[in-house]
């Protein structure tokens, strides 16, 4: 099947600072992920940077990235390091000299060890010194940046590191996980003003993890609508500031009320006889769901800024980028605005807690 996308849809894939280079003193390095690796050396992107540029620009006209934060500044709100800029201004100009265009994200899961210290997103007088962060990013890489993102999924950083744990700082509190919320998306409409401030031209937005949660029983039904109220709901309400919101999707979440997964049941999926990958259910449709949901509420653009799927295999892969294709083009169809498919994720990588054996 031929799909015609507007002549004006991009593509282009995305990556984390974090997660493709060696780890610097952040909240992430010395991490024992499930799968038996310490958090340190990822992909040696940073030694590789002009080789890897010729694959970014293989793969669209979009590259959707972060800078490591804590390299940059090595103290709260001190100068940034002049050799990590020169050496980020480096791999950008070579970006655009390929005609790439950034979308510049500015957190991305990973904090600096001293503000994880000073309490990170836990307090608000904190705020400031990511503000603080975002005008030195403006003043250093502004001219590079076509777009902003401003938090990669804040949905799934304070979830995992507030509520379930699974990330740093391995909090299990609601009260704190709303905390986290409410100060990020305060940075966040500050980043903004900051952002329109510098250039009111370029579009400033977030990105928003988003799932199809289903319970198979009275007790999964439960959760579920607990989950898909936090996580679409709850969360999406704190970030409304935006001049397009990116969706994040990649999950089909079965709970029976625990999870049902390749990561917590290996095993079970294939005795339910469901398709899946090395992490989740598989159902492309779910992604459809979310675009005319949000799209109903919020009557914002769409951008995907992260889609994809974890396996090995490269013709699963294949194929999952074309159900997932056939998907976003009609809604289009529909008259709902996505302006363009980033795929996740441009290089293998260490995927946070869980690993580096699980690729996508």
């Amino acid at each position: 099947m031929h799909l015609q996308f507007p002549n004006d849809f991009f593509w282009g894939t995305s990556t984390a600072a974090a997660q493709i280079e060696t780890a610097s003193n952040h909240s992430f390095k010395g991490l024992e992920s499930r799968d038996g690796f310490v958090f340190d050396r990822t992909s040696d992107h940073e030694l590789r940077r002009d080789e890897d540029v010729e694959h970014i620009a293989r793969f669209g006209s979009v590259y959707r990235c972060s800078v490591d934060w804590a390299r940059l500044q090595t103290q709260p709100n001190g100068l940034f390091d002049p050799e990590t800029v020169a050496e980020y201004s480096h791999f950008f100009e070579k970006l655009t000299a390929r005609n790439m265009k950034i979308m510049f994200v500015l957190h991305h899961f990973a904090n600096p060890k001293w503000f994880e210290d000073m309490g990170g997103w836990l307090h608000e007088e904190n705020i400031g010194y990511f503000t603080n962060f975002t005008q030195q990013c403006i003043d250093h890489f502004g001219k590079y940046a076509t777009m902003w993102n401003t938090f990669n999924e804040p949905n799934v950083y304070a979830g995992g590191g507030y509520l379930i744990g699974n990330f740093p700082p391995h909090h299990r509190s609601y009260t704190k996980t709303m905390m986290v919320l409410k100060n990020m998306s305060t940075a966040h409409n500050t980043a903004y003003d900051l952002l329109k401030v510098a250039d009111s031209s370029k579009k400033v937005g977030i990105s928003q993890n988003t799932a199809c949660f289903e319970g198979l029983n009275l007790g999964g039904r439960i959760v579920a609508k607990i989950l898909d109220w936090l996580f679409h709901v709850q969360t999406a309400r704190f970030f409304e500031k935006v001049d397009f919101m990116g969706i994040s999707y990649y999950a089909h979440i079965l709970l029976d009320p625990q999870f049902i997964s390749e990561i917590h049941r290996p095993g079970a999926l294939d005795k339910m006889g469901l398709p899946h990958d090395k992490m989740w259910a598989y159902k492309p449709e779910g992604l459809g769901i979310i675009l005319r949901r949000f799209h109903k509420k919020y009557k914002k653009p769409f951008i995907i800024t992260e889609n994809g799927v974890c396996t090995e295999d490269n013709a699963v892969r294949i194929n999952a980028i074309k159900d997932y294709l056939q998907v976003i083009h009609g809604v289009i169809q529909e008259g709902i605005p996505v302006e363009g498919y980033i795929h996740w994720t441009t290089f293998d990588n260490f995927e946070w807690d869980l690993g580096p054996t699980y690729c996508f």
